[in-house]
């Protein structure tokens, strides 16, 4: 007999005998746009402990950034919801579980009842942070937004009439957390609420409160949240050991840091510090980007394309190769991290983890999905470390120079045809593959199908429009990467790989 599970609240979580931290009320601190798996695996985890490890005492009310979303699931449980992080730490596997409760309740805006709600805590006294996660395109300036509107459709419109009922009550100026991934997104939101300010005519006072008693943060977030649990069978056996139905169940990474740019004295502010949280506040994010861009994502990018010719499907794979996490790691330590300008140790650590998150038992993560858009990929996160490798050195880096080759070899490997879904092409393993790009950079390499590989190979890097630059003026790289291509064409990527080491 199949025994049907309460919905996860206070009153059932009591009763299943949950024994972690719980914090039932405390004052509403925090208005947070977005209610999605990312925000609620990330920001509303790190509030939570802060609630246990600082004293805290604060809740986050979520704000419904869009007409449909998860008020209703949200508001029935309680705000409550079962986190798992999961991945390795100093290589050992990890499976940690968290009731979350640093969440109170969440708002829809869209209705008029919500929208009051919105006003009502836009003018509270114990109101001190507004965060934010309304995806890459959420930061967006629209001029059909009014000052009336029950509410406004973008989210700066929202936040700036959220500020304007605060500052015409008389309340202190707020910290806004931005977590959106686009660069400087606390000065781009910033920007977006002073235009509303021109556009709705609104005082002085206002834009004076706006830009000297509220604090906008540029943030840098990183944490994988895989999300929801696909497996039937995994949730029904979670939901017998939990004790009761959780249908915001959230699954992040172990792995998490959250880089905040602002004054020092935020540091102080904010709980974060205090519990022991990795949310350090810098006076600038962009080198922190650029660890993650180089090191991170450059790692994938100088992989995965070569590892996924060589045989591999997912990345902890690969991991589990000695060569190709040798070859990674190489490229890393010895070409990447010399040319980054923090300090080294926190380089180092940074590197260190990012094995043990490629190595996640709990995330198959596909190498064909990594591989979207490769051409701008390595042009962002690669060819940067191997310029000013060049420049550093005198010398070319090997592996990074190797990765651009793979990069080559990925997008020209036994090309069958050019459809509306991509470039297909073939590998060793006998499957065919698609590459997804621009279609400007799909057609380059559909008309070049048939170029020796020294015709190939001088056609692509004289390409400016890929690389805003051509290329072969460096002094060896274009000889250099016809001997590569030529290695990975005959002995295969995961031998060229080896040849560096």
């Amino acid at each position: 007999m199949k025994i049907t599970m309460e919905l996860l609240n206070y009153e059932v979580l009591k009763k299943s005998g949950y024994e972690g931290y719980v914090l039932e009320s405390a004052p509403e601190k925090v208005m947070q746009f977005g209610e999605g798996n990312f925000l609620r695996a990330f920001v509303d985890y790190w509030f939570d402990v802060s609630n246990e490890k600082a004293g805290w005492n604060g809740k986050c009310v979520l704000v419904q950034p869009i007409p449909q979303g998860l008020t209703g699931l949200i508001n029935d449980q309680e705000g409550l919801y079962t986190l798992y992080l999961r991945g390795r730490e100093n290589g050992e596997k990890v499976d940690r579980k968290r009731v979350i409760s640093s969440v109170s309740r969440c708002i829809n805006p869209y209705e008029e009842e919500g929208f009051r709600a919105m006003m009502e805590l836009a003018g509270s006294d114990d109101l001190e942070y507004v965060v934010s996660n309304t995806t890459e395109a959420g930061i967006v300036y629209d001029p059909s937004c009014r000052m009336e509107d029950k509410p406004c459709s973008s989210f700066p419109g929202k936040l700036t009439q959220v500020l304007y009922t605060r500052y015409k009550a008389g309340k202190g100026g707020l910290v806004i957390l931005s977590c959106e991934l686009i660069d400087n997104n606390g000065k781009e939101l910033l920007k977006c609420v002073n235009q509303y300010i021109d556009q709705w005519g609104l005082e002085d006072g206002f834009r004076k409160y706006v830009n000297e008693d509220c604090t906008f943060c540029s943030t840098l977030v990183d944490r994988i949240v895989p999300g929801r649990i696909k497996d039937e069978e995994e949730m029904a056996r979670l939901e017998k050991e939990n004790g009761y139905k959780d249908l915001l169940l959230d699954v992040g990474e172990v792995f998490g840091v959250w880089n905040i740019e602002g004054p020092q004295r935020l540091e102080e502010k904010l709980p974060f510090k205090a519990a022991g949280l990795n949310c350090p506040v810098v006076p600038d994010v962009t080198p922190y980007k650029k660890r993650k861009v180089r090191i991170l994502n450059g790692a994938h990018t100088g992989f995965v394309l070569g590892a996924y010719l060589g045989g591999f499907d997912i990345v902890r794979d690969c991991m589990a190769d000695d060569t190709v996490r040798s070859y990674m790691n190489k490229m890393l330590y010895e070409e990447v991290i010399p040319t980054l300008p923090l300090d080294k140790e926190d380089l180092m650590q940074f590197a260190g983890a990012v094995q043990d998150r490629f190595n996640n038992p709990f995330v198959d993560h596909e190498l064909m999905s990594i591989s979207l858009n490769s051409t701008s990929k390595w042009r962002a996160r690669n060819m940067p470390s191997l310029m000013e490798y060049i420049d550093m050195k005198g010398s070319i880096p090997a592996c990074l120079a190797m990765s651009f080759a793979a990069y080559i070899a990925f997008y020209t490997n036994d090309i069958q045809e050019l459809t509306d879904r991509g470039l297909v092409c073939r590998r060793a393993k006998g499957n065919t593959y698609v590459c997804s790009d621009d279609r400007w950079v799909l057609e380059f390499y559909w008309d070049h199908r048939d170029d020796t590989l020294e015709d190939l190979v001088h056609s692509v890097m004289a390409n400016e429009q890929m690389w805003g630059e051509d290329l072969t003026e460096i002094d060896g790289f274009e000889k250099l990467t016809v001997r590569n291509l030529e290695k990975i064409r005959k002995e295969g990527a995961i031998a060229a790989y080896a040849s560096c080491l």
